[in-house]
């Protein structure tokens, strides 16, 4: 039996820590295919400029100056934590190899959460504002006949329910500095010990404390950059919904250009969505689609 000494408690943080660095390292998440990576400074983050696309105009007389509507589309920063409590007989005994792969799914976990985060948050965007007061997935988002948002809205729909049937998949814009979901971090994860010898924590309850945290969030950002459906995933479907994207418009009539880049799916859909996007020849003898999206087969959603 090992006498307990902070040199060894020391040396075995260094060794977890390791082994949560390869966590971090070998975990392979996809959120960057749908979301923006944002620093945040504060508690929060306003994001005021939601709403205004930039568009040129022809320079007639002066400058129109198109002042960023306040839309007060804030996200809050939230703090996450994952605990290890290792037992002081653990140490004692040299059973401390049962803690490296422990250590090292924390790591995965932690790098693995922002997934967790921004696909979550696209699944539940038919039931959660965005910057406009409508959910991000609506058939009445207001769209304005003045470029300063002013005159009698008209509404307009990126989301088919298909009468609350089907499993949802998405299309996405992901080709522009802003991506559809914003992925926010205030702090960044850390694995911090707990393991001095005359812990309060050690006398009481027999074990030494290992732990990460992290402050982070994630919102939407343009309605315009996602459509979401319920429709069977078909070709005649799929192109339905890269023509309704394809016709999105800004206030004054404008049309926005955006060009669906990305085809987001449950793990149920990933055969027909590869069928589709991935075959040479589909029932008419040539495939449209082939090669025309990105496939991302969620793990999250």
């Amino acid at each position: 039996m090992a006498i307990v000494k902070s040199s060894m408690i020391q040396a075995l943080f260094t060794s977890w820590k390791a082994d949560f660095q390869k966590g971090l390292t070998t975990a392979e998440p996809q959120w960057k295919e749908v979301a923006m990576y944002v620093t945040s400074t504060s508690k929060s983050n306003t994001y005021g400029w939601l709403g205004k696309f930039p568009n040129l105009r022809e320079w007639v007389g002066d400058r129109v100056i198109n002042s960023i509507k306040e839309h007060s589309y804030t996200i809050t920063n939230k703090t996450y934590e994952s605990t290890v409590g290792v037992d002081r007989e653990d140490i004692e005994d040299d059973n401390v190899g049962i803690y490296s792969p422990i250590f090292e799914e924390m790591g995965r976990a932690v790098q693995i959460q922002p997934d967790q985060l921004t696909y979550g948050l696209l699944s539940a965007g038919t039931s959660t504002l965005c910057y406009d007061g409508q959910n991000f997935f609506d058939t009445d988002h207001p769209v304005y006949p003045n470029v300063d948002g002013t005159g009698t809205a008209v509404s307009v729909s990126n989301y088919d329910d298909n009468g609350g049937s089907g499993t949802t998949w998405y299309l996405l814009d992901t080709s522009r500095a802003v991506k559809p979901i914003i992925f926010q971090e205030r702090r960044k994860p850390n694995l911090q010990s707990m393991t001095k010898l005359d812990d309060e924590h050690v006398f009481t309850s027999n074990e030494f404390r290992f732990g990460a945290d992290c402050r982070r969030n994630v919102g939407f950002s343009f309605w315009q950059l996602a459509y979401g459906s319920r429709k069977d995933l078909t070709s005649d479907n799929l192109w339905a919904a890269i023509s309704a994207m394809r016709d999105f418009k800004a206030d004054g009539g404008q049309k926005l250009g955006v060009k669906p880049t990305l085809l987001v799916v449950h793990s149920s859909q990933e055969k027909q969505a590869r069928r589709l996007i991935e075959r040479e020849l589909d029932s008419n003898s040539s495939n449209e689609l082939k090669g025309r999206l990105k496939i991302v087969v969620a793990d999250y959603l």
